[in-house]
């Protein structure tokens, strides 16, 4: 449920920007006015971010994670239920704000204040936009709250925690930043909502209350990033291994550097602030430098996964080194920004909707279809058409770097974000024009998808645990689809890759663990693994 809502949602943004991108195609305003302009990018943000990525991290991890830990489902079933009707009903609150007389909410997705008061904001859509954002937002944290139970208390006897995949390890951690940055934004939210209703001057001008919700929105904010991106690395690193015929490169390295990254986000929020004058450059500065690092040590394990390994290229792989040119070019423009020098040149240009485009998108969604493609036998026990995916990675590829490329080059050239229009003089028109034709294209790539999956009915059904025949973790240890508590006999787990131990027991024979220095199938190990919770 939470896949496919989240889903319907990228399709509903992914509208949304096909009207902005038609609307910039060319000076002046052509399809809506400035009032409809600021409705759909406010809602155009806030859907990609909170209504899109956020719980599709949220639908993932309810499907693969309990079965990577050999747990029968979720700690708390009902909960689990509870959690996604508020977020849908949530999302729905803050999308109705289009069917009322004044619109939607049109503030920005930051909601920076005093924008988003009632003086300025006066219509009825900010209030939904606040109260739905804040009922999906107790969902994200009680479902974060179901999965760190999960994985503390669940997991299969010899699933201990330096066993766990590492997309497991990532949902405990990211699941933990919920935890910690969600009720940040939830009393925000009730203190914004407050000021409109109440008349609570928390956020007035006069008290610095703009100041005020910059801090405590972007300390929700920076960790959100890595909240919605921290999973998705965890697909990536499933993929890589299974597709390069070798083990994961630097486990441990891998952990460290999402602790790392998790740690690190909670540091930086005010790098969104420099032009503000009212932070500490230096140290925040240091701080967005620091969190490369971390960040680097991914990638090079990522690079080291497939180095020297022999790599297939199907789709699930295409998608996943999609990812990593994506996100590759995302990291560089991110240092750019980093420095406040460079920062304050840029700052609220197009410069940044590229750097946001190539780090959000290049991670989400181009790790989103890695692990569609990757799970959907284990989703519903069928194979996607690997032709039609292959097609779809291309247009989409194609057209993502067609429509943020060129955005770099308006935002150094000076052109502001959020603008309805521009002048036929001021040189954006050429630029916008190959924007916005690659964001059509980029629109296009979601058909050959959909037929897929409307096709992928009629295919025979998968006759095998794992179909792609070098499987590491849990979940390809299991029918596809699993039965219905994932296991009818769990396997003995004495490393991290326990499916591929199963189904390829004459190089699991071989191996020798590292930590104990006894066989992977010494009896008296097994006895020792026995207990999960050490």
């Amino acid at each position: 449920m939470y896949l496919i809502t989240s889903f319907a949602f990228f399709l509903i943004g992914g509208m949304m920007a096909l009207v902005i991108r038609a609307e910039l195609a060319k000076p002046g305003l052509q399809i809506v006015n400035e009032e409809v302009y600021n409705q759909l990018f406010t809602m155009h943000g806030t859907i990609m971010l909170l209504l899109f990525a956020t719980p599709l991290f949220v639908g993932f991890a309810n499907v693969i994670m309990p079965v990577q830990i050999g747990a029968p489902d979720v700690a708390f079933p009902r909960l689990n239920m509870f959690s996604y009707w508020l977020f849908l009903f949530g999302g729905l609150i803050a999308f109705s704000g289009f069917f009322t007389p004044g619109g939607a909410a049109s503030f920005g997705w930051t909601g920076y204040a005093p924008l988003s008061n009632a003086v300025r904001s006066p219509g009825i859509g900010g209030d939904l936009w606040i109260m739905g954002l804040w009922m999906a937002g107790l969902g994200t944290i009680l479902g974060a709250v179901n999965f760190v139970t999960t994985i503390i208390t669940m997991r299969a006897p010899g699933m201990t925690m330096f066993r766990m995949p590492i997309f497991t390890w990532n949902i405990l951690v990211t699941s933990i930043l919920v935890l910690i940055a969600f009720p940040i934004l939830a009393g925000a939210l009730l203190m914004l909502e407050a000021d409109r209703a109440l008349g609570a001057h928390v956020f007035d001008a006069a008290n610095g209350g703009p100041m005020l919700w910059q801090h405590l929105f972007w300390f929700f904010g920076h960790p959100e990033v890595y909240i919605i991106a921290l999973p998705f690395f965890g697909i990536i690193t499933e993929i890589l291994p299974v597709f390069s015929r070798k083990p994961v490169f630097g486990y441990i390295g891998l952990v460290g550097a999402t602790l790392a990254i998790a740690a690190l986000s909670m540091t930086v929020w005010a790098h969104h602030m420099f032009v503000t004058g009212a932070v500490s450059l230096p140290f925040f500065s240091f701080m967005s430098f620091m969190i490369a690092v971390p960040t680097g040590v991914k990638f090079f394990n990522w690079i080291g996964t497939m180095w020297g390994g022999s790599v297939s290229f199907d789709t699930p792989m295409l998608w996943s080194l999609g990812f990593l040119t994506t996100f590759l070019f995302g990291g560089l423009t991110g240092v750019i920004l980093a420095s406040p020098t460079l920062d304050f040149q840029v700052t609220d240009t197009y410069f940044v909707v590229a750097h946001f485009h190539y780090v959000v998108f290049g991670t989400v969604v181009f790790a989103m279809f890695a692990g569609f493609y990757f799970w959907w036998p284990k989703f519903t026990g069928r194979m996607l058409d690997e032709r039609l995916g292959k097609l779809h990675f291309w247009l989409l590829f194609i057209g993502f770097h067609t429509t943020f490329l060129v955005q770099h080059w308006l935002g150094v050239e000076g052109m502001p974000r959020r603008y309805a229009s521009y002048g036929a003089n001021e040189g954006f028109t050429t630029l916008n024009e190959v924007s916005s034709l690659g964001a059509f294209i980029l629109g296009a790539s979601t058909l050959p998808f959909l037929y897929n999956v409307y096709k992928s009915r009629r295919s025979p059904k998968v006759g095998v645990d794992d179909p792609w025949g070098w499987g590491r973790s849990l979940e390809w240890a299991t029918s596809c689809p699993p039965p219905r508590h994932n296991f009818v006999e769990l396997p003995r787990i004495r490393s991290e890759s326990p499916a591929f131990d199963r189904h390829h027991p004459e190089i699991a024979l071989a191996a020798i663990d590292g930590a104990s220095g006894n066989n992977l199938l010494d009896p008296e190990q097994d006895e020792a693994d026995a207990d999960p919770h050490p």
